[in-house]
């Protein structure tokens, strides 16, 4: 279990600390070639149709998405917390901070992220954003 970005210790807890510092070398380094990644919002009326990705590849087009229609300033992560649920997988609370470009203003966010990983890579990633205030 980790509550600190700076000392990961799972996959996903690496994946989180390149995506806010903006390392997308680091990110791609941490996820499998055959990755299966979606993000849904609870009860929001966001189209997420897009944020999907079944490889690297399209995860670089998500990212690059994401980068001007969500995050245009990045984000800083307040809390994480992942704590292992067995056989590799692990549930993550992942609270941040930053600009939300589609309401245009700076908005705190609480998701919940249920990740796998194998040999060290990060190969199934579902998160489920539960809030944006």
């Amino acid at each position: 279990m980790t509550t600190n970005p700076a000392t990961p210790t799972y996959p996903i807890d690496q994946v989180i600390a390149a995506f806010a510092r903006g390392d997308v070398p680091t990110l791609l380094a941490q996820v499998a070639d055959d990755v299966d990644l979606r993000i849904d919002h609870y009860r929001d009326g966001a189209d997420t149709s897009w944020q999907v990705a079944g490889d690297k590849q399209g995860l670089i087009t998500l990212l690059q998405r994401l980068a001007v229609e969500v995050f245009p300033r990045g984000t800083q992560i307040l809390h994480t917390h992942s704590q292992p649920l067995g056989n590799d997988w692990v549930l993550t609370q992942f609270h941040q901070r930053f600009f939300y470009a589609v309401q245009q203003r700076e908005v705190e966010s609480l998701t919940w992220i249920v990740s796998h990983s194998r040999d060290g890579q990060v190969d199934y990633f579902r998160e489920n954003v539960t809030t944006i205030a």
